[in-house]
């Protein structure tokens, strides 16, 4: 007597797939939060789908044990050739797992234009610390040639760097960044011209988090024959500019008995007169030649900024934004002008404040919630006070400089490029999918470096996205600041470093 072969139960399976995808679709139509929390809700469902369809297979498929093991030996194949044919690589600025063939072509070797130009002597077009001479990321010394199809950049050179998102600082032909080398920090000075090593020196520091990544983070800061950094544990160095030696160190962090931050320190120092000023558990200065401390600030648990010299209400300040709080400290004696409360839920405190005029500055941070312009003023009595005119959530800096120009902000919204009006907080628009990258204003012109590696040129316009020109400069996940010296426009990422001359119109315009 024959024996009829039961028939699959697949109703349970479709039950598991509908609401799955019900799921996805109310994730990212409703308010489900931010971006962030999107992401990590959707790679929940699927796991949580993933996991019930095994479920269903095993149990409630009423399907025959000879087609179970064979469905899992497929599964476990899956399974086997995605750990062997491809390489976990961390995460996007948007917490999405990042997936890369093992096997792909990488680049090992030198990489140099036909032409090795004679090494000019820079000096107004230096490029000396983050975010450039005035710590705001607009370079004014160089005008770009918008067309790359007829004049495109010329690699100069490529050659593989060390993991950590530090960025470049450039003077006198030299360019000088920090990368993690096995459990060796590393600050290296590379010929700008070359791409040869000049010198190293290296601590034994190793940070690694996911999804923070590897490595150091800050940028080096040279003033006159030294060379300042901050490495990843709060390891303040001082290096002799020619050669690379120690002068002095100390790390700010235990020297303080301050916190560090759970993503790794990323505070570039800010050199002033003789002073050297960072933040640990709150603003500090040490005298820049010795490496004794001058004076300690407030005391708050440090962010990710790095603190900057400005103007407001007409007095010069340092200004920094630790987490949940922004200061500003009189430069000489770190007496505290002012403070101003930051949400608490945006740990996150990484992108620089951007003063607007003589009385205003601009705060962002990710995570869901935005920016807010405040204005500076003192009373009769010289006591200052902190005002919001007003706040947006479509200005989600994460980790990204915003560039205010011609009376208008320009910057990534969660990754996305928008233009924001400053009168009010209004969007003008918002278009360009660059990631979590970041953002220079050269002139007239915005120059983005993509979190997937690409450099775009964007007019900086707020009637419309314009987007002049773009081209792919480096592999890997560029969260670093790149570095204009020049015509020289240095960029890297977490793998690799190069170099490009751009086609300008004019490399010394005022």
């Amino acid at each position: 007597m024959e024996h009829t072969p039961k028939s699959i139960r697949w109703w349970p399976l479709w039950v598991v797939i509908i609401l799955a995808i019900l799921g996805a679709l109310v994730t990212w139509i409703a308010d489900a939060g931010h971006r962030q929390d999107k992401i990590l809700l959707t790679t929940m469902i699927v796991i949580g789908t993933t996991i019930l369809s095994i479920l269903w297979l095993l149990f409630l498929s009423e399907m025959r044990w000879r087609g179970k093991l064979f469905a899992l030996a497929v599964i476990a194949l899956g399974v086997f050739l995605s750990t062997n044919l491809f390489e976990f690589k961390g995460f996007s600025g948007d917490l999405v797992p990042i997936f890369e063939w093992r096997w792909q072509e990488s680049q090992t070797t030198f990489q140099l234009s036909s032409e090795n130009p004679s090494a000019p002597q820079m000096s107004k077009t230096d490029y000396p610390q983050f975010l450039g001479q005035h710590r705001n990321g607009v370079i004014s010394t160089t005008q770009l040639k918008l067309d790359w199809e007829s004049s495109p950049p010329k690699l100069v050179w490529r050659r593989p760097v060390g993991a950590g998102w530090s960025g470049f600082a450039i003077a006198n032909n030299s360019a000088i960044t920090q990368e993690q080398e096995d459990n060796w920090e590393k600050v290296v000075c590379y010929d700008l011209h070359t791409g040869d090593v000049q010198w190293s020196h290296k601590d034994n520091a190793r940070y690694h988090a996911a999804p923070a990544g590897i490595g150091p983070r800050a940028t080096p800061t040279i003033s006159g024959n030294r060379v300042y950094t901050v490495g990843s544990t709060g390891i303040l160095n001082c290096l002799d500019f020619e050669t690379g030696e120690q002068l002095w160190t100390t790390n700010i962090f235990e020297e303080h008995e301050a916190e560090t931050p759970p993503w790794g320190v990323s505070i570039s120092p800010l050199v002033f007169g003789e002073l050297v000023v960072v933040s640990a558990g709150g603003a500090v200065a040490y005298h820049k030649k010795t490496g004794e401390i001058a004076w300690v600030g407030y005391r708050n648990k440090s962010g990710y900024s790095s603190p900057f010299l400005t103007t407001l209400a007409g007095v010069e300040q340092i200004v920094i934004f630790n987490q949940g709080l922004v200061t500003a400290h009189e430069p000489l004696s770190g007496e505290l002008l002012w403070m101003q409360p930051w949400p608490t839920p945006a740990v996150e405190c990484v992108s620089q404040p951007v003063p607007l005029s003589d009385d205003k500055l601009l705060v962002s941070s990710g995570y869901g919630v935005g920016a807010k312009l405040f204005q500076i003023s003192r009373n009769p009595m010289g006591e200052f006070n902190v005002s919001t005119l007003w706040e947006t959530i479509y200005l989600k800096a994460k980790f990204t400089t915003i560039i205010y120009y011609k009376d208008y902000l320009y910057g990534l919204d969660d990754g996305i490029f928008a233009c924001i009006n400053p009168a009010d907080g209004t969007r003008q628009w918002k278009r360009g999918r660059y990631g979590h990258g970041q953002t220079l204003l050269i002139s007239d012109v915005l120059l983005v470096l993509t979190e997937s590696g690409e450099v775009v040129l964007v007019d900086p316009n707020p009637n419309t996205h314009i987007e002049h020109a773009r081209f792919a400069a480096v592999k890997g996940r560029a969260w670093n600041t790149p570095a204009l010296a020049g015509d020289y426009l240095l960029v890297r990422s977490d793998r690799e470093a190069a170099c490009y001359q751009l086609p300008t119109i004019n490399s010394n315009v005022e």
